[in-house]
């Protein structure tokens, strides 16, 4: 039985090693609702630069971030007709109506996909919150990491380097991200047991 239990375990890892997003490879496509129960599916936004941002209200990082304004000003400079911006909630507590209460007191201009069974989560690997991903046009992952270089917020916000907005200028901009990958900080994610 332990060796059956092994044989699976091998699977496991075999598959999500296969399935692991990777710089310069296709995203991981996937469909997910949004709070208001609107279905979005990544390969629906092939032509646009999509930055995917793995969220929870309860995280001192991510509230940190969002007392700063830090993702709502960045989502906000960039040009609707060629950015999308998705946060995904893959704490396995969150209920819609909350993350429909967050939404509202942050006055958020994207949605929140829910993730309840870190489904998502796990296929892009996203192990903290924040843990950001930008994807050009073509599908491809262009940058996977830390929104910033302050992981203390110790720094003033024109002080940081900011990834994310440098990863989606070069993108956009038909070049090549300056940093493509950085190690992500803030709370772990907070899968359930499945």
């Amino acid at each position: 039985m332990r060796h059956i239990g092994l044989f699976i375990a091998f699977l496991l890892l075999a598959t999500s090693a296969l399935a692991s997003p990777e710089i310069g490879k296709k995203a991981p496509d996937f469909t997910l609702q949004d709070a208001t129960g609107k279905s979005h599916k990544l390969s629906d936004y092939q032509g646009k630069v999509v930055v995917l941002e793995w969220t929870c209200p309860q995280c001192p990082y991510v509230k940190r971030h969002y007392k700063e304004d830090t993702m709502e000003n960045l989502s906000a400079s960039l040009p609707d007709s060629n950015v999308v911006w998705l946060a995904v909630n893959t704490s396995h507590f969150t209920k819609r109506e909350d993350v429909v209460a967050w939404s509202e007191d942050q006055n958020l201009n994207y949605p929140t996909l829910l993730d309840g069974d870190g489904a998502v989560g796990r296929l892009y690997e996203a192990k903290t919150t924040p843990h950001m991903f930008v994807i050009d046009a073509s599908g491809t992952l262009a940058y996977n990491g830390a929104i910033d270089d302050d992981i203390r917020g110790a720094k003033k916000v024109d002080q940081r380097i900011n990834y994310v907005a440098g990863a989606v200028q070069a993108t956009l901009a038909g070049g090549k991200v300056p940093v493509a990958e950085t190690k992500p900080y803030g709370c772990s994610v907070k899968y359930g047991q499945n």
